[in-house]
């Protein structure tokens, strides 16, 4: 007997809806929900199938599992449950005792449901703040770039859909490929009414094709083409002189900061010519409202809190109508928020108790920096580790001194789904079940959803949610916590009034937006205006204002004979994140690593596209498999993110042979979030 479910797609936080055909306990099919009117355009790749082989699939964590042999060696015994919380409990409690909690860190990744807010939970009730999260290479550049400039808003969502953008630019973020069915959906609706499009990007992404204007700047060069535009609206007087004149503070300051570099000096740091400039910036002024939608590229750079800040600043100046949000009033749906569900008033983190402290934004934000951790970890102060949603030997920047940082705990514990290279390091691997297979909400990326179940996972795998609620008992937390999963999703749905079953038929709680009247409009900063010069920003130890001194700096580092090319990265559309290496669907699109160069680079190297190749930095070096692509600069690579190859078992699945992160330093980092350089690295490639 079949079954058609409702739900949504897990494996990014676009969360497409769909409906699910279930027979005999099996996923049989994985559709678009066309009926409910939700988004849900699949994504090219069609990833949302992949949920079908997931559920089945025969490498699958099935039992908790306890290391044997040496730490990597792969020997492994299956335990019970209780035998695996029992010991890591007594092993944590260990630790606490003798090192305090602080020596236990917490490593989450992107949310599937609940897993992230309540590994918050457990940190906080252990009253350990070593919690790494993916924020600082993520969006917390940008949200701190919004806030400190006017106030708050979504520096990089959709705007007003009764006064729909007339100008969208897409800056370093592939939204057809690796976003949701909202932004698919809502970017074709807003091109049919007439928008004009921008795409800036390196890489000549499918939407390029599509846009009036493409931008092909120098990778890492983002915040410099930023001031660029700002000093073109300034010396052209392109700039709303009423709003900046009522409602800016510190744009004098700006005025003088453009006047000492000139548009000459932006297209030699960029690459970027001076009539796209110009035009780039006319556009923006011209076309009301222009929407700026930033990607993670403003996360992945020692200038991206500066670089966001010029990007908000630029939306302020040419007029109110191009802040995000600006007449709009959003009444929040009635459901617990993930900060209420981390504990943080009960439990608040300390800075001097913190790996980072110093970097003010996190700690006010409740994670530290990846390099934060794996350097608690080398310094010995962090002596036992738990990975929920996360493979960090694949994911975190400077790989090679993760793995030597993992190698020094005393206890390491891994939640998965699939044997991963930092799984299989661990101490403990816990079996994890995935969305689908228990009921849960999830709230990343928009409203709050209902991801009913949809079949039973395999052998004993548990919930995420379940194991810390578990865990957190025998630790003597259990106060702390809900009594089971079911009593978890309650809680969350608690302001509500609904039952599970209420929300399972309603699928979505999200807010209500109105226009705000005239006499309602404000920014929310200490000044009530837009700040282009924050005192707050300087207190957080970076400086008050983006300025071309600053921005023009690349981090990365220049070009030498030594290390003639530029190293970029980005998101394989194949997969999520580092995850499911092991699905057949995702092997068939992207069987292999590759790294993308011009042409005519590879004849000047004398390299042959298909060939496995050596790419090196100072760090280290790695090798892919060449593939070209005559659009991108010829200074300019592009390897692929996130390779291990699970088919290979030894060596951590060769964990070191294709990952990109090995080649990305650590050591700079912008000093309020703590984000390292990922983008514009010198390199060189050579014969493999």
């Amino acid at each position: 007997m079949s079954e058609e479910i409702l739900t949504f797609c897990p494996l990014c936080a676009g969360h497409c809806a769909a409906k699910v055909t279930v027979e005999d306990g099996k996923i049989i099919k994985w559709d678009r929900d066309t009926e409910s009117g939700i988004p849900s355009e699949m994504c090219p790749p069609m990833k949302g199938r992949s949920n079908m082989e997931i559920s089945t699939h025969p490498a699958r964590l099935k039992y908790p599992q306890k290391r044997v042999g040496t730490r990597g060696e792969g020997k492994w015994q299956q335990v019970s449950w209780d035998e695996a919380i029992d010991d890591i409990a007594q092993k944590l409690t260990e630790i606490k005792e003798q090192h305090g909690p602080a020596a236990f860190g917490v490593g989450l990744g992107e949310p599937k449901g609940l897993e992230f807010a309540f590994g918050q939970r457990l940190a906080s009730a252990f009253e350990t703040p070593n919690v790494a999260t993916p924020s600082h290479l993520c969006a917390a550049s940008k949200i701190a770039g919004a806030l400190y400039t006017f106030g708050g808003g979504i520096p990089y969502g959709a705007s007003d859909a009764e006064n729909p953008p007339q100008l969208i630019a897409v800056w370093g973020a592939n939204i057809v490929q690796t976003e949701g069915a909202h932004s698919r959906e809502w970017l074709r609706e807003t091109l049919k009414k007439g928008a004009k499009l921008i795409v800036i990007d390196p890489k000549r992404i499918d939407i390029a094709g599509r846009a009036d204007l493409w931008i092909r700047p120098r990778p890492g060069s983002d915040g410099a083409l930023a001031m660029g535009l700002l000093k073109v609206v300034i010396d052209e007087e392109l700039y709303d002189k009423d709003f900046v004149a009522d409602w800016t503070l510190g744009f004098d300051k700006l005025q003088q900061d453009v006047k000492t570099f000139t548009l000459e000096d932006v297209a030699d740091v960029t690459w970027v010519p001076r009539a796209q400039i110009e035009q780039f910036a006319r556009m923006v002024a011209e076309c009301k409202p222009a929407l700026i939608r930033m990607g993670n590229v403003f996360s992945h750079g020692v200038n991206s809190l500066q670089a966001a800040r010029a990007i908000c600043i630029l939306s302020a100046i040419t007029g109110p109508s191009n802040i995000p949000g600006w007449d709009l009033s959003v009444r929040p749906a009635k459901w617990t928020r993930p900060g209420r569900l981390m504990l943080l008033s009960s439990f608040p983190r300390e800075a001097e108790q913190s790996l980072g402290g110093k970097y003010k934004w996190a700690m006010m934000t409740a994670y530290i920096p990846y390099q934060a951790l794996t350097r608690g970890m080398l310094d010995e102060k962090v002596k036992a580790a738990i990975y929920i949603l996360s493979n960090p030997l694949s994911s975190y920047p400077n790989a090679r001194e993760t793995h030597a940082a993992l190698m020094k705990l005393d206890l390491l514990i891994v939640s998965e789904l699939f044997m991963t290279p930092t799984a299989a390091m661990a101490d403990y691997v816990l079996p994890a079940a995935t969305t689908g297979e228990h009921d849960t909400t999830g709230y990343w990326g928009g409203p709050l959803r209902a991801f009913p179940k949809l079949v039973d996972p395999p052998g004993e795998a548990w919930p995420d949610v379940k194991i810390i609620i578990e865990l957190a008992k025998r630790l003597g937390l259990g106060s702390h916590f809900p009594a089971s999963e079911k009593e978890a999703v309650d809680l969350v749905l608690e302001p509500s009034g609904l039952s599970w079953d209420d929300f399972k038929d309603k699928r979505l709680l999200g807010g209500t937006t109105t226009h705000k009247e005239p006499e309602a409009l404000k920014v929310a900063t200490p000044s009530g205006k837009v700040e282009i010069f924050s005192e707050q920003i300087r207190d957080l130890g970076s400086s008050p204002m983006p300025v071309w001194k600053e921005l023009s700096r690349l981090h990365g580092g220049d070009l030498s004979d030594e290390f003639p090319l530029l190293l970029t990265t980005r998101l394989e559309d194949a997969y999520k994140l580092t995850g499911f290496k092991q699905l057949e669907s995702g092997r068939r699109r992207k069987p292999e690593p590759t790294v993308e160069m011009h042409p005519d680079t590879a004849d000047s190297l004398a390299l042959e596209e298909g060939e496995w190749v050596y790419i090196e930095t100072t760090k280290g070096r790695i090798k892919q498999k060449l593939d070209l692509d005559k659009n991108l600069d010829p200074k300019v690579v592009y390897a692929s993110f996130g390779w291990w190859f699970p088919e290979e078992p030894d060596n951590l699945f060769e964990w070191d042979r294709s990952n990109v992160n090995i080649l990305f330093d650590t050591d700079l980092e912008e000093p309020v979030t703590g984000t390292v350089e990922v983008r514009g690295v010198p390199c060189r490639v050579s014969k493999g």
